[in-house]
């Protein structure tokens, strides 16, 4: 093989000048002002060796690019300051042969030791990345994102072009859906009209009306009794507080009347005696996310705005953690809440859990006695960065991996910030468990699993339910990813939706949410309040990135494979070890003997890092099988995980593990106990014991 010919300084220099302007915020022509050379790419940080990001000279940060890209600019810094290159190095064309490698053998297992830089050398903070290759077995699954560079004529009028295409397309692709939903509710109306007409009430065939109608009237009672008190400028009766179903009157509400249909956390914490301060976090790639607060207004004092305002990008700085934290002044040893963080699902943001008055998750678990954070992912209902606008395509150049390596420690890193602790427990519905279970992967982050004491999955989304296989599905998996981009564009995935959201009236918004969503997931409200099934659309839909949805629709990555951390030829193998006799398995794997041992760790997806995992699964969930992941773990395909808690709620949909009206009994108590059990002694030890916890009401199961 040719030896490569060593590169002049002069040389370098060059190339590196080329090199980062290509990953520059903007080209030095187009912006010959100081600004320009604030905002030119220093260097590449790699927070994996699949995500590097681009560190300008004024200290922000763009997302991910390339590795090959990142590698060949870090390659050239370091030529220029006279790196030792007996290192080995990544170039363009080594990172690009071995991805073709990868692509081309679906399912690729991970390579030998000595292929890969030393793992432990990643863990070091000033360990040179620039020699980092692509160490995935997942990497068919995580195909590179596009990158797009610096603002161009060029650039500037193919982003319009797609802007125009995809709004068009992409409207007449909701239209289709909105209309298909309209034609499936047909017969359910003709339906109800012939009850109607022969004296039955349609909505005595639901599972809970008779508690239904009963709220609905505590619920119109308490809202006369505000308006009246409000009129007389008393505070609301105690009365009044028992009809709002509080659990005690330490709960005073301080909003009442008639639901306004506000997107606003705020809003609803405030009608059940809670409120929410809101926090911004910055993620290590440079986007500004929300992080909501639920506190106790008759125990906690907010921060400061400026308190709560974005900080470095860095996470988990030892330095931060010898400082006490404000929240921490607040609370004396013996009573300080144990911190739960909650991430939400598809489409969906953290409001999804604040929906269901003193029945929502956050809320009863902030009345039990933890310390209640809601975690926002990227973009939301505000995308913001600290250098990109909304119409610059690298904005939306992220998927759920972005999410999950990047979001995710964010949040959990400001959460244990502000709160002093070491871990916390941590809930996710839906996509919240793909961005966890993908950033706990031993190829990913694995070290994140050390913060969290436990991971409770709600829906867990890790295998794809039959409802992939739906004609509107199909049609994104069939088309190109070219043809993808011209439909859906380069950015926002379907903004149009977002400004339905701002102009229609939350009764009419929330009636065609509940439609649409219904038709597309396959989903009923049987089990929810209809009374506040309006109320529960308001914080969905947000934005999300076309890339996103490509990775979970396209045909490149979980709609083919059907798997977040596992290709099809390894889906194919393992149903066909499922398909076998237990007693033949069990005799395989003894006379497999540490041989078998050895294979199982070398294809699991989590090491000895990974926390203990809790589900619930719903058992008439069309959309992700929940079954298939707890068979991976009771098969013993996860040596290392601790499975402390698993359940399967055979009459529950996707979303019923939220909002369904026993959500609380057969969901939110268990997880109340877990978190409680899987904290550490020390930490029990300075905080409150949950309201309702019963030392031997649950024991946790460790499942084999």
């Amino acid at each position: 093989m040719a030896q490569s010919v060593p590169r002049t300084p002069t040389q370098s220099a060059a190339q590196y000048s080329q090199q980062a302007e290509k990953l520059s915020l903007a080209t030095s022509n187009d912006d010959p002002s100081e600004t320009s050379s604030r905002s030119t790419a220093v260097e590449a940080k790699f927070i994996t060796p699949l995500d590097p990001v681009i560190v300008l000279a004024d200290g922000n940060r763009l997302p991910a690019v390339p590795p090959a890209e990142a590698a060949k600019l870090n390659e050239l810094k370091n030529d220029i300051e006279g790196y030792n290159h007996s290192t080995r190095r990544l170039s363009s064309q080594s990172t690009e042969s071995r991805i073709a490698a990868d692509d081309a053998v679906p399912g690729c297992t991970a390579h030998s030791e000595s292929k890969w830089l030393d793992e432990s050398s990643l863990k070091e903070p000033s360990a040179r990345l620039a020699a980092a290759v692509v160490p995935s077995r997942t990497h068919p699954l995580f195909p590179p994102l596009p990158l797009y560079g610096p603002p161009s004529v060029l650039r500037n009028l193919q982003c319009r072009a797609l802007r125009f295409s995809s709004c068009i397309l992409s409207l007449a692709f909701l239209g289709v859906i909105v209309l298909g939903s309209a034609f499936t509710s047909i017969p359910l109306m003709f339906q109800h009209i012939g009850l109607r007409l022969t004296f039955r009430n349609p909505d005595a065939r639901r599972p809970f009306h008779q508690e239904e109608v009963r709220r609905k009237s505590a619920r119109r009672q308490a809202e006369r009794e505000w308006t009246r008190q409000r009129k007389r400028r008393r505070s609301q009766s105690e009365e009044g507080s028992k009809e709002l179903g509080q659990l005690k009157d330490d709960f005073r509400p301080t909003e009442g009347g008639p639901d306004r249909l506000m997107c606003d956390v705020g809003y609803y914490a405030r009608r059940v005696g809670l409120d929410v301060e809101e926090f911004k976090v910055q993620t290590e790639d440079g986007f500004i996310i929300t992080l909501w607060h639920v506190f106790n207004p008759t125990e906690y004092v907010p921060c400061s705005a400026d308190a709560r305002g974005h900080k470095s990008p860095n996470v988990f700085i030892d330095e931060e953690w010898k400082a006490h934290s404000y929240q921490r002044k607040q609370y004396t040893d013996g009573s300080r809440r144990y911190p739960v963080l909650l991430v939400h699902g598809l489409l969906q943001s953290a409001g999804a859990y604040c929906t269901n008055d003193d029945d929502s998750l956050a809320f009863y678990l902030c009345k039990a006695g933890y310390d209640v954070w809601l975690g926002n992912n990227r973009c939301g209902f505000e995308p913001k960065h600290t250098t990109l606008d909304y119409y610059d395509p690298r904005m939306w150049a992220w998927n759920i991996r972005q999410m999950g390596v990047m979001d995710l420690p964010a949040l959990i890193s400001r959460v244990l910030l502000e709160t002093d602790f070491e871990k916390l427990g941590l809930i996710c519905h839906s996509q919240g468990t793909t961005q966890t279970f993908v950033a706990l992967a031993k190829e990913q982050r694995p070290d994140l699993g050390n913060k969290i004491s436990v991971f409770c999955a709600l829906a867990p989304a890790v295998y794809a339910g039959p409802l992939i296989g739906k004609m509107y599905f199909k049609f994104m998996r069939v088309i190109s990813p070219a043809m993808f981009r011209i439909f859906f564009g380069i950015h926002a995935f379907i903004p149009f939706m977002m400004t339905m959201h701002r102009l229609l009236p939350g009764t009419l918004y929330g009636a065609m949410g509940y439609r649409v969503f219904s038709f597309l997931f396959n989903w009923t409200d049987a089990r929810w309040e209809r009374d506040l099934r309006d109320r529960m659309f308001q914080f969905a839909p947000v934005y999300v990135s076309a890339e996103s949805m490509r990775w979970w629709l396209g045909r490149e990555c979980f709609a083919r494979h059907k798997c977040i951390l596992a290709t099809r030829e390894e889906g194919k193998a393992e149903d066909a070890e499922d398909e076998e006799a237990e007693q033949q398995r069990e005799e395989m794997e003894e006379a497999a003997g540490r041989g078998g041992q050895e294979e199982k760790e070398r294809m699991a997806w989590y090491n000895d890092q990974a926390p203990p995992f809790a589900l619930w699964i719903a058992g008439s969930d069309d959309l992700v099988d929940g079954r298939r992941l707890l068979r991976r773990f009771q098969r013993g395909r996860e040596p290392y995980v601790r499975l402390v808690h698993a359940k399967v709620i055979e009459e529950y949909e996707h979303l019923d593990v939220l909002w369904a009206m026993d959500s609380i009994e057969k969901v939110g108590r268990e997880v109340r106990d877990v978190i409680w059990k899987t904290a550490s002694e020390e930490a029990r030890k300075i905080c409150r014991i949950p309201r309702g916890f019963e030392e031997e009401g649950m024991d946790l199961v460790v499942v084999k």
